[in-house]
């Protein structure tokens, strides 16, 4: 089930607020909250539920462990064992096909008819985001953060929460252990939410999806190797997905952090504007912020961060973004795509550049920023490295595509171009609603109208459109 389908939007959310209403203790609306977001999980994934719940289970009792433990050894022993556990069933679902695929590779260099039988493997829908949740659960137990939840219902509340459940953003325990007995169901909350749920609903039904369809067609260019695909091309396609996966992505947190409003619930925000920043280490400042401070906090910290000498941080950033890449998917491409993000961060280090970057006009520094993260996003959506090597050679090649390649025009219309207008506009904090202060109750009521039109533009929009899950569901 997804956000943005009438099940969802026209039963399933109504009904889960509706009995959550209705049942007046927190005991109750615990157990509403469990059973819908299974419910919603199980889905289209029924099956895979077991192996969500027992990835909870898993870290439930590694954690009772740790807090049982008399020892400081031992705590570390039940961590490591508990972590362990937990991330071995993410290798064996997401990379155990990328594992033996390359360790085929090798084996065929010295023995070309051997080979590892590889038997492909259904990736649980959101099992990177529970995986990092529970991850980070048993981190903080162990380093005294937090207290132990010795209720197993009280822990799955959390973990399982279906705002949150399939693309994240990644909360941690340690944020919102504070609402599982006591939280504010009100009216207040509740305008608060809806109003951040529709302004998501739109950025993904409104720009996302619209965009989508043209970075879709022109990649496909690229990986036929179409010679339509010529330089102004390759660029606007670009420029698309650039626009996509931003307002897919930002567009879902700003959905769940509404509905977890809804509920009493306070999500930290994922995004801050991140295509307004001055350099590409203050855009992961401001993207996916709950997945760049988790690295931050449970890795590159414990590597020694900033603390170690040059030559050793640089190396933790190389670390830390390899396997950010490697945590988006199973594939060498968003390996790349870490690791160029990652040089880029190393050269703005440089005392030479970050000079260079802070004497910058704002035009200037938002152009760099723009253009070092689209060619990333070009890495990131190729599927092969000889899609990626196609299309970048088409964009910074002077004439490229036939000369009875498709006209730019061909690819825009009105719809189009009010979509990529609007995407631009908003990706930063120039309208004085999007600020979290303007989306209380005391916003104004012109505001509140503006909204619903838009929430019923969405829903037409959506009746016509074919069905596209969010992008980072399946991460």
């Amino acid at each position: 089930m997804v956000f943005t389908s009438f099940t969802f939007i026209l039963l399933f959310l109504p009904v889960t607020l509706l009995l959550y209403v209705i049942f007046p203790s927190i005991k109750w609306k615990n157990g509403v909250l469990i059973v819908t977001s299974l419910l919603f999980y199980a889905w289209g994934e029924f099956q895979y539920t077991f192996v969500m719940i027992g990835s909870i289970t898993l870290a439930w009792v590694a954690g009772c462990l740790i807090d049982k433990a008399r020892s400081h050894y031992w705590k570390r022993v039940f961590l490591i064992l508990g972590i362990s556990g937990i991330i071995s069933i993410l290798l064996y679902f997401k990379y155990a096909g990328f594992l033996i695929n390359n360790a085929n590779l090798v084996i065929h260099l010295f023995r070309p008819a051997a080979s590892i039988a590889n038997v492909p493997v259904h990736l649980p829908i959101g099992i990177s985001f529970y995986t990092f949740q529970s991850v980070s659960y048993l981190v903080d137990l162990y380093r005294g953060k937090i207290g132990v939840q010795r209720s197993l219902t009280k822990l799955a509340l959390i973990k399982t929460f279906f705002p949150q459940l399939i693309a994240g953003p990644i909360v941690r325990y340690a944020d919102v252990c504070q609402y599982i007995d006591e939280r504010v169901l009100s009216v207040e909350n509740f305008t608060f939410g809806a109003r951040r749920f529709i302004y998501g609903f739109a950025q993904k039904i409104l720009i996302a999806d619209i965009v989508g369809k043209i970075a879709d067609s022109i990649f496909g260019l690229a990986k036929s190797n179409s010679p339509d695909l010529s330089a102004p091309v390759a660029w606007l396609g670009g420029i698309c997905y650039f626009f996509q996966i931003y307002y897919d992505f930002c567009g879902y947190s700003n959905m769940a952090i509404g509905m977890a409003r809804m509920f009493g619930f306070h999500f930290l925000e994922n995004f801050k504007h991140p295509y307004a920043a001055r350099s590409v280490t203050d855009f992961w400042r401001r993207w996916h912020i709950s997945l760049s401070s988790w690295f931050r906090d449970y890795l590159y910290i414990p590597l020694g961060g900033n603390r170690a000498a040059p030559s050793r941080m640089y190396v933790n950033l190389f670390i830390v973004f390899s396997l950010c890449g490697l945590w988006h998917g199973a594939s060498w491409t968003y390996i790349i795509w870490g690791l160029f993000h990652g040089s880029i961060l190393v050269i703005e280090r440089q005392r030479w550049m970050s000079g260079l970057i802070a004497r910058l006009p704002r035009v200037a520094s938002l152009a760099y920023v723009w253009l070092a993260v689209l060619v990333g996003w070009v890495i990131f959506r190729s599927e092969s490295l000889q899609v990626i090597l196609t299309y970048l050679r088409r964009m910074f090649e002077p004439v490229s595509g036939s000369i009875y390649a498709r006209p730019l025009g061909s690819f825009l219309d009105p719809e189009i171009c009010m979509a990529l207008a609007a995407a631009a506009l908003f990706s930063f904090d120039i309208v004085p609603e999007l600020s979290v202060r303007r989306m209380s109750l005391a916003g104004s009521y012109a505001f509140s109208a503006v909204l619903v039109a838009i929430f019923v533009v969405s829903i037409i929009y959506l009746s016509g459109s074919t069905f596209s899950p969010f992008i980072y569901y399946r991460f």
